[in-house]
């Protein structure tokens, strides 16, 4: 199944689709693929509000471009394969059969499942501004990806008929 249709599907059964991505057998290229894509999308999700606001205090946009490009393809990887690891390593303290490949991708998997929602909120943030609409649509986002994450914890860590 292509990855958008496990994006929709992940809004109806997160755990099925995190066990789904993950597969028979350890695909770390995958792992990253799936992150980098999340990163790039999110990314892009914040040109719409990094234009307003350029244009609000007259700031170059390319360099806040930049600035954004940096945080979120090279450093932001990084610090989610480090989350990843702490928390699939607190996961197997308290008895979690998760290993450190079903643990990144149980973390890697709903931030790219969340994405659409963090597309939104840039457009929000670009085309609205900062206001009551562009919180709800950040935080829908962040609750999104909160749940998907949780779910996809608990699945692989404390599956269940296995």
């Amino acid at each position: 199944m292509g990855v958008a249709a496990d994006i929709i599907r992940t809004y109806r059964t997160p755990g099925a689709v995190v066990r789904h991505r993950i597969g028979p057998g350890e695909n770390e290229g995958g792992a990253l693929v799936t992150l980098m894509l999340a990163c790039g999308l999110i990314f892009v999700a914040q040109w719409p509000r990094l234009s307003r606001v350029a244009f609000e205090t007259g700031q170059e946009v390319q360099m806040l471009i930049g600035g954004t490009l940096l945080a979120w393809l090279f450093m932001m990887p990084l610090v989610f394969y480090v989350l990843a690891t702490a928390i699939t390593a607190l996961l197997r303290v308290a008895g979690g059969r998760a290993t450190g490949y079903e643990g990144r991708m149980a973390t890697f998997w709903p931030l790219l499942a969340a994405s659409p929602l963090w597309l939104l909120w840039g457009l929000t943030s670009g085309f609205i501004g900062q206001g009551p609409a562009a919180t709800i649509t950040g935080a829908l986002a962040l609750v999104a990806f909160l749940i998907f994450w949780g779910a996809g914890l608990r699945e692989v860590a404390f599956p269940r008929g296995r």
